[in-house]
């Protein structure tokens, strides 16, 4: 499975998405498991990926399994729960 995280450096939101999704991969022990990249929609790469994903509001959060969303958060930051869920459902 993989996270991955589209936003900017200088955003807040974006910011904790990224700390969050990494504090409980670390304590659910999944980082060997589940991927974690931060996309910066600033950047050329970041622009491209966000693009064919359609992944430009910040922060946009996609959760992907074998090249496909399973989950997506625009503008805010995920609960804890709501994507604890699918981590345990796919694991």
């Amino acid at each position: 499975m993989k996270v991955k995280v589209f936003g900017k450096k200088d955003c807040n939101l974006c910011k904790a998405s990224l700390r969050k999704f990494q504090f409980f991969l670390d304590k659910w022990e999944l980082t060997e498991r589940i991927e974690l990249t931060f996309y910066d929609l600033d950047t050329v790469d970041g622009l491209t990926e966000g693009s064919l994903l359609v992944a430009l509001e910040v922060p946009t959060i996609i959760l992907e399994e074998d090249g496909m969303e399973v989950a997506r958060w625009e503008k805010t930051i995920p609960k804890s729960d709501e994507f604890g869920e699918i981590f345990v459902s796919k694991s």
